[in-house]
C-alpha cells in the first residue's frame, strides 16, 4: 500500500500534538492520509505543526484544549466532528512531568495538577472520543512511561508515576470494555526520548534530601542511544493501522531495554 494512503479517509486527533512524540506523530499520520486534530493547550508551536502538515497537502486543524478541563475536552473533539464527521484515530498523548518533589513535601495542588493533566486528562480524552468511534471502531493509543511500570528510581516523580500506572490499568480496563466496538487500546511506555517535556518539569530544593546516588553500568542505554520522537511515531502509526488489528489491551516498552538494568 502507498504509504500516503495509509490512512486515507481516516481522522484522528493527537493531545500534546504541539511538540515532542505528539509533533512527530501527528505529522507522520498527516502524511500517511490521515486528516488530524491537534489538540492541545493553544500556542504557537500548534500552528506551526498545523502549517507544516499543510505545507506537504495534509490536512490538521489546531483545538485550544485543557485536557484537566472536561468541558474544554468534549468541546474540542466536538470541533474535530463538526469539521471532519467521524474520529477513527486517537493519540492520547498529552502530559506534564508537572513538580519534583519528596512525597512529605509535595503540595497537594501540585499532586493534583500532574495526577489531573496526565490521568484524568487521559480519561476525558476517551470518554468524549468514544460515542464518535463506535460505529466504525478504531484505535486508541495512550502515552504512559517506563515511570510508573518498569522504573521507579526517579526520585521526586511519586505524583507522574502514579499518573503513569493508572493510564496503564485504565488503558487495559478500556481494552476489554472496547472491543465488542473493534475499538483497540494499546499503551506506549516510552523511556529516554529527545523531546522538550523538560520545560514542565519544576524540581523543588528538598529533592536533595531523598536523592541516593545510583551507579549504572557504563552508560544507562544498552542501545546507546536516546530515541528520537520520530521513532516512536512509527510505532503510533503501526498500532494505529491495520496490520494491528488484533492487538490490543498490550503495553509496548519503547526504551532500548534501558529500563531492564
Amino acid at each position: 500500500m502507498d504509504e500516503k494512503q495509509k490512512f486515507a479517509g481516516r481522522v484522528a486527533i493527537v493531545t500534546g500534538g504541539s511538540s515532542g512524540i505528539g509533533r512527530a506523530s501527528a505529522i507522520m499520520l498527516a502524511k500517511q492520509g490521515a486528516k488530524v486534530g491537534l489538540i492541545d493547550i493553544k500556542e504557537e508551536n500548534a500552528d506551526k505543526v498545523k502549517q507544516e502538515i499543510e505545507d506537504f497537502g495534509g490536512e490538521a486543524m489546531v483545538v485550544d484544549v485543557d485536557l484537566s478541563k472536561h468541558d474544554r475536552v468534549e468541546a474540542g473533539i466536538n470541533e474535530v466532528i463538526n469539521e471532519w464527521g467521524r474520529l477513527d484515530i486517537v493519540f492520547a498523548n498529552g502530559g506534564i512531568n508537572g513538580v519534583l518533589a519528596p512525597i512529605e513535601d509535595f503540595k497537594p495542588e501540585d499532586w493534583d495538577q500532574t495526577i489531573n493533566t496526565n490521568l484524568k486528562g487521559t480519561f476525558h480524552t476517551l470518554k468524549y472520543s468514544i460515542p464518535h468511534m463506535k460505529e466504525n471502531g478504531g484505535s486508541v493509543i495512550i502515552t504512559s512511561s517506563v515511570n510508573g511500570n518498569r522504573t521507579f528510581s526517579n526520585f521526586g516523580m511519586s505524583a507522574y508515576s502514579t499518573s503513569k500506572a493508572g493510564q496503564m490499568a485504565f488503558g487495559k480496563m478500556a481494552a476489554l470494555e472496547l472491543a465488542k466496538y473493534k475499538i483497540r487500546v494499546n499503551i506506549i511506555c516510552p523511556g529516554a526520548i529527545e523531546t522538550n517535556i523538560g520545560k514542565n518539569t519544576k524540581k523543588t530544593p528538598e529533592l536533595e534530601k531523598i536523592d541516593i546516588p545510583v551507579e549504572y553500568p557504563e552508560g544507562d542505554k544498552p542501545l546507546d542511544e536516546t530515541a528520537k520522537p520520530e521513532q516512536v511515531a512509527e510505532l503510533v502509526s503501526f498500532l494505529a493501522s491495520d496490520a494491528a488489528s488484533h492487538i490490543s489491551g498490550t503495553e509496548l516498552y519503547f526504551d532500548g531495554a534501558e529500563s531492564l538494568l
